[in-house]
């Protein structure tokens, strides 16, 4: 496994010789959940070293004491002020920052501060498994919005989603958007905050893969603008533009403290905090990560386009949008005879692991999704294609 950043394009690939066997190791989730050989591109973790900034920003804070980190960090407070004022979220206060071990646990936190059991909450489907979740396991009511499949990629069914915040006081988000890869652009942002100032909603919105993004496409926070700062949670951490999903650590932002502090202290104790090492991976990544960030960046955008056309090509009966931003694509393969146990059957039938499109949603809508599939393209190319192909040779 090569121990740095992807070369620039046109050089010898430095990720050509990952293969399951070397990656499948006691401390993976994602190479050990299924039989050996199994090809696994399902969990969103990537298969590619950490930037060598973090690993000696690491190794030099495992030289200190390991005993309780303070609550708060300064000095990452200030990086993520400055990288988050690239997107719009300027004027941060302080303590406008609550550290908690992931984005997750604020998903949650949110549905339990911002609404009631037996209440509605609105949000876009297909969605990250978690936010339905949240939801129906807090007794509240998932309230839907089925994205629809555009001339170029998914959009906003802007009257389905009028239809699910009826009734409703919290809309989470998505952006960039889980599981299609869809950045959500101005205009799309300007509508979204129109309809929370409308019918006066609350947002959490969760924007964890937004230095994800190909294509040299802008990101704007949903909070940028000054109308919804009040009423908006954002969440976001580092663990997918980084590679650290083992080493838990997230944030939630808000320009309003008390608003902070309610969904914050409806956890209680039971969230719980960061660990030392996560405070000094995230430092690290901001200061020193973002050369190794660019050029994963381009090797991930060669992979997105590698599956992208594989599909176009081999499989017109099928159909993907090229993801603009995360590393993770988004197949419908209705069209096929075994649509309805997708997944499983290109895990017996080509050993690859993908996740059924029918995660992303709640319970009512996934007869609509049966032959849906994510697929994580974070891995070696030549590890990629022979995913392709064997999926290929299985799905004729």
């Amino acid at each position: 496994m090569a121990p740095h950043a992807p070369s620039q394009a046109g050089s010898t690939d430095p990720y050509a010789e990952l293969n399951p066997e070397g990656l499948t190791h006691p401390d993976s989730m994602k190479w050990t959940r299924h039989a050996p050989g199994v090809i696994a591109l399902w969990v969103a973790d990537m298969d590619f070293p950490v930037s060598p900034a973090i690993r000696q920003a690491l190794a030099e804070r495992l030289e200190r004491s390991l005993g309780y980190p303070p609550n708060t960090d300064a000095a990452l407070v200030s990086a993520l002020q400055s990288r988050l004022s690239e997107g719009g979220l300027s004027d941060l206060p302080a303590e406008g920052f609550a550290f908690m071990p992931g984005v997750v646990p604020g998903l949650y936190a949110a549905v339990h501060a911002l609404s009631t059991p037996g209440e509605r909450v609105a949000t876009m489907t297909p969605i990250y498994h978690p936010f339905h979740l949240a939801i129906t396991e807090q007794g509240r009511e998932v309230a839907g919005a089925p994205l629809r499949a555009g001339a170029s990629g998914y959009e906003i069914d802007w009257e389905a989603l009028e239809a699910a915040v009826s009734g409703a006081r919290l809309l989470m988000l998505c952006h960039p958007h889980n599981p299609t890869g869809r950045i959500w652009g101005q205009e799309e942002l300007a509508r979204l905050r129109d309809l929370v100032m409308a019918h006066d909603l609350y947002v959490i919105s969760d924007e964890l893969h937004a230095e994800l993004r190909f294509d040299g496409r802008p990101f704007e926070s949903f909070a940028a603008d000054p109308r919804v700062r009040d009423r908006t949670i954002t969440v976001t951490g580092p663990c997918k533009a980084y590679n650290t999903a083992g080493l838990g650590i997230g944030v939630m932002l808000s320009h309003n403290p008390e608003l902070l502090t309610r969904v914050r202290g409806a956890a209680g104790g039971l969230m719980g905090h960061p660990s030392a090492l996560s405070y000094t991976m995230w430092r690290a990544a901001l200061s020193g990560g973002r050369p190794w960030l660019e050029e994963t960046l381009g090797y991930l955008q060669g992979n997105r386009d590698l599956v992208t056309a594989f599909v176009q090509e081999h499989w017109p009966w099928a159909r993907v949008f090229p993801a603009e931003a995360t590393y993770l694509a988004w197949l419908d393969l209705r069209a096929h005879p075994q649509a309805a146990q997708m997944a499983d059957f290109l895990l017996r039938e080509a050993g690859v692991a993908l996740n059924p499109g029918s995660l992303f949603v709640p319970d009512a809508e996934k007869p609509a999704y049966e032959g849906f599939v994510r697929l994580n393209f974070a891995t070696g190319r030549p590890l990629l294609r022979e995913a392709l192909e064997r999926m290929d040779r299985a799905l004729r």
